[in-house]
């Protein structure tokens, strides 16, 4: 059956299981109203997770829950390498707040008692939201329990703005093409004290790193990507002669580190290429209608390294049943359904996977029963 006629009878059977597009009722609630409550469910069994582990819960551990955040942003966050957190949240703020506003209504049902962590001069927000941010920093735990630890990251370091736009600096009145943000304004290198500093663009990671362990005061240099909507490393600033050092000791191991790094790609590629087999034969022993070729492409997607995807975590890397089913989910989703058609044309993503749902089912049920076509 083409996937256009198999929409409509999916459709159809929707319709008898009482459950509506967007927009048409069903008894006293709304399909939207329907989205929301399993927002609220998934943030519930999120926040009792974590609640159960460490005895509290904040926001921006239901935020990593539903897959809105990833630790790693978090990570850079935390090290001043990301000017708000709420740049990196895959969703719009509006979104953010109703989660937000959801985990506030789940702790007061619980009882738990509202904590304020100090996360420093880091900010959630890019505009000045008091609410919003008092809202992010708020953790929830038992009441009877003392105040939970607060959270632990490392010092942040020195991090320079390279910008495009005219600026003046808050001490002398001068300008430039570099900037540092502090408590106190905007500054430039010199008030700063680093316009002593040399410049090293990014590009030789061992240059860099032996540079930075040289020299005793350094700065990373960051520029804002409009297209990616993210600050994005430039270089370092660092003192001229702990440049000249590095740049000897890398002459002098040039060779032996080429080698080295061939080397390591060569295995890294013998372990790649085993370990997509071993997820490949996976699939077809979980879903033996699933032909070779499109297992052999989800293994390779799912498994590629450095993509953070189901097959690079621990659990996929272990060929868990459950990741081996995430991964043919997710392939499914988007190769025999109309999900991308739906995200394209402006449809929520939990909308547009309630929509596609039945339909990945029936393709994943015709896989582990031995089929590799349904019947019309």
């Amino acid at each position: 059956m083409r996937p256009s006629l198999m929409y409509k009878t999916v459709w159809a059977r929707t319709d008898k299981q009482t459950r509506q597009p967007t927009g048409r009722t069903v008894g006293p609630r709304t399909y939207a109203g329907d989205v929301t409550a399993r927002l609220e469910t998934r943030i519930a069994h999120i926040a009792e997770a974590a609640l159960a582990e460490r005895q509290f819960v904040t926001p921006i551990d239901v935020l990593i829950g539903l897959g809105w955040l990833t630790q790693p942003h978090v990570d850079r966050w935390l090290t001043g390498r990301v000017a708000a957190l709420g740049l990196c949240v895959a969703v719009d703020s509006d979104k953010t707040a109703a989660a937000l506003a959801a985990l506030s209504a789940w702790a007061h049902d619980r009882g738990l008692k509202p904590w304020d962590t100090d996360y420093g001069d880091h900010s959630f927000t890019t505009g000045v939201d008091a609410d919003a941010e008092r809202a992010f920093r708020t953790r929830w735990a038992v009441s009877e329990q003392p105040a939970p630890a607060l959270p632990r990251h490392r010092p942040r370091g020195l991090t320079v703005e390279e910008v495009e736009y005219a600026w003046t600096c808050d001490s002398c009145g001068g300008s430039g093409d570099l900037l540092l943000t502090t408590t106190t304004g905007i500054s430039c290198l010199d008030c700063a004290d680093l316009g002593h500093l040399v410049f090293l663009p990014s590009g030789d990671a061992a240059l860099t790193r032996r540079t930075a362990n040289a020299s005793r005061l350094s700065a990373v240099v960051v520029q804002w990507s409009r297209r990616r909507n993210r600050y994005e490393r430039q270089g370092i600033l660092a003192e001229s002669d702990a440049i000249e050092v590095a740049a000897r000791q890398c002459l002098e191991d040039a060779d032996a580190r080429a080698l080295r790094r061939q080397r390591d790609q060569l295995r890294r590629e013998v372990v790649d290429e085993k370990f997509r087999g071993d997820f490949a034969e996976a699939i077809r022993m979980h879903f033996p209608g699933c032909p070779s070729t499109r297992a052999e492409a989800v293994a390779y997607h799912a498994a590629l390294r450095g993509s953070g995807r189901v097959g690079r975590r621990a659990a996929g890397r272990a060929l868990d049943p459950d990741a081996i089913r995430l991964a043919v989910t997710a392939s499914v989703r988007h190769v025999d359904t109309e999900y991308d058609d739906l995200l394209m044309a402006g449809v929520d993503r939990d909308d547009a996977r309630d929509r596609v749902r039945l339909r990945v089912e029936e393709v994943l049920a015709a896989w582990r029963g031995g089929l590799s076509v349904l019947d019309g």
